[in-house]
């Protein structure tokens, strides 16, 4: 490996250490999602550095300091995501002396805040910021004692809204987002598991009705087999009487092979539609088989016509099937309905397609009255959208009826009934309930019977609950400490413009005030100077006289550069004013 393949490997490894992995949730494992792409952080580092220079050199800081300013800001910028708490107590420190960090420090304090796991951590690390901030304050600017607390009060107000409440909003919103991420989770296992149980619902109520069908049909069907194959060997049977109990006997038997075959579906749970199955002594059940259907119905004395047109070609089991049991269910109906009438049965094979048509007459005589249980062009419909197909029935020409469907030579998808919502099944795989009703880990099985969605009682309705309270008790404890932080800054700013007539005079004051006077009628025309605008000017200045007390208060007026302030100096010994003195100072 040469040494710019190195460099390269090097760069990759050194920028997958900073690009930490982002915690959805700090308890119970939960799963981490890699940070955001490469060039938002970049971005975001190289637009932090050049605010922080921006500052600076508003700030009239010299070319050096601007520089090093952005390089820090970029480089705080980029590790707060792998060092999230020391990066915090760094920039807090790094912004008594650098200005320009304040922008770094409110994203600092927002990436801490998300990213540092546990609150007790959290509470440490804003502590050690906060602590570090006031110790470099405190170290730089030394102020007077009875100046110090307002200049603490100040100080930590400033630490508050820059630090503390970015990063109380940012674990407000990312347990928020653990939380919706939870519920949504939450609510595809409890869907998931209604399907399950709806399953299995649909699973015992077939069995009973397979069970049903079998104890009844399958008894009664024997009973018609036994009894027509036994008639139709009586010698005193017509040639004609003979044929048509035959007929019924071959029907009774081919409805106990459908029985047997539609029970062992239901049983067994079988969904799809069988295929056909040649038997012995049994129509076969598809496109070849209608002509046996026709047959039949001409020996029982119905006027059928079949035709068929177009290149035959073989159809899918299912699709086969299901034209079969289109004329079978055309054909009962015109039995039932229109009896006596003209029946034409037509097969087309179009290029795509196999078209099924049935077309009855009108009644030659009016029928009595016929029992049905008004299912079964919905079970044809049901069929032909199985394989891809589709059915119409309707009233034709004057008192006759159509029914015709129209089936995919191939194998096509089934067109959905609706637009049904895809839930995957949860990991890991849900255990079966228990005969007691409970599951394996002590939860109980959901009772379904109940009215709305979700049921009450269901397992995590009330975890769930729970976690709403908590999101709303924390939207209350942000929405307080926002508005909290906000008097206290106003009433911050407030004291701070109040206490300025504390430390300032103009410069008609000053010329007032005579050297040689006495120090109390001084200090009763001067104001106190006990405000924290007046902290480190003191010892800032020329030299004092020796043994003398000054009093520092700053000038009305502005100066022309940002760097410097003007202030007045007025020094007293024995109980005299010995030298009063006008001069810049640099902050």
């Amino acid at each position: 490996m040469n040494v710019s393949s190195r460099i390269l490997a090097g760069l990759r490894a050194g920028w997958a250490w900073l690009g930490a992995p982002e915690h959805r949730s700090p308890r119970r494992g939960a799963p981490v999602t890699p940070r955001r792409g490469t060039g938002v952080e970049l971005v975001l580092a190289l637009v932090l550095a050049l605010l922080a220079a921006g500052i600076e050199q508003l700030l009239g800081k010299s070319g050096p300091w601007v520089v090093s300013a952005a390089l820090g800001a970029g480089a705080l910028s980029l590790l707060r995501r792998r060092l999230p708490a020391p990066v915090l107590i760094v920039t807090a420190a790094l912004s008594v002396e650098v200005v320009g960090l304040v922008l770094v420090q409110i994203v600092v304090g927002w990436s801490a805040g998300r990213r540092i796991v546990g609150a007790l951590r959290a509470l440490a690390a804003f502590t050690g910021a906060y602590l570090a901030f006031m110790a470099l304050v405190a170290l730089t600017e030394r102020p007077e004692l009875e100046k110090a607390v307002e200049l603490a009060l100040l100080l930590t107000l400033a630490f508050l809204a820059t630090t503390v409440v970015p990063g109380l909003a940012s674990r407000h919103w990312g347990q928020r987002k653990t939380l919706l991420h939870a519920l949504h989770e939450r609510n595809a296992q409890l869907l998931w598991e209604r399907q399950m149980i709806a399953d299995q619902a649909r699973l015992v109520e077939r069995q009973r009705i397979a069970q049903d069908m079998h104890d009844s049909l399958g008894h009664q069907l024997a009973l018609i087999a036994v009894h027509t194959g036994a008639l139709e060997v009586d010698p005193e049977l017509t040639g004609r009487q003979r044929e048509a109990v035959g007929v019924l006997r071959n029907a009774s038997v081919t409805a106990m092979h459908e029985l047997r075959e539609v029970v062992g579906i239901l049983r067994d749970g079988v969904r799809e539609t069988p295929a056909p199955v040649d038997e012995t002594g049994r129509a076969a059940r598809g496109a070849a088989g209608v002509g046996e259907l026709v047959e039949a119905a001409r020996a029982a004395g119905s006027t059928v016509e079949l035709r068929h047109s177009g290149e035959t070609r073989p159809l899918a089991a299912a699709a086969d099937h299901a034209a079969y049991r289109i004329v079978q269910e055309a054909l009962t109906n015109a039995f039932k309905h229109a009896p006596g009438a003209p029946i034409e049965v037509e097969l087309r094979y179009e290029p795509d397609s196999l078209v099924v048509e049935i077309v009855s007459g009108p009644a030659a005589a009016p029928g009595g009255e016929v029992v049905s249980g008004g299912q079964g062009l919905t079970g044809l419909r049901e069929r032909a959208r199985l394989v891809g197909g589709m059915v119409h029935a309707g009233a034709f020409g004057g008192g006759g009826f159509r029914v015709a469907g129209v089936l995919p030579y191939g194998v096509v998808e089934a067109a959905p009934l609706a637009a049904e919502e895809d839930f995957p099944p949860p990991q890991p795989y849900p255990p079966q309930p228990r005969p007691d009703g409970v599951y394996a880990d002590g939860v109980p099985v959901m009772n379904w019977g109940a009215t709305g969605w979700p049921p009450p009682g269901a397992p995590g309705t009330e975890p769930v609950r729970r976690r709403f309270g908590s999101a709303g008790l924390g939207c209350v404890i942000a929405a307080v400490a926002v508005a909290v932080m906000a008097a206290a800054t106003i009433g911050g700013l407030v004291f701070l413009v109040d206490s300025m007539d504390e430390g300032m005079i103009d410069r008609a004051e000053y010329d007032q005030v005579e050297v040689g006077e006495s120090e109390d009628s001084v200090r009763d025309r001067l104001p106190t100077g006990d405000t924290v605008a007046t902290t480190g000017l003191s010892g800032k200045g020329p030299k004092r006289p020796h043994g003398s007390q000054c009093l520092v208060l700053m000038s009305s007026e502005m100066s022309e550069d940002y760097e410097s302030e003007p202030v007045f100096r007025f020094c007293f010994r024995d109980g005299l004013l010995v030298e009063k003195k006008a001069y810049d100072v640099t902050r």
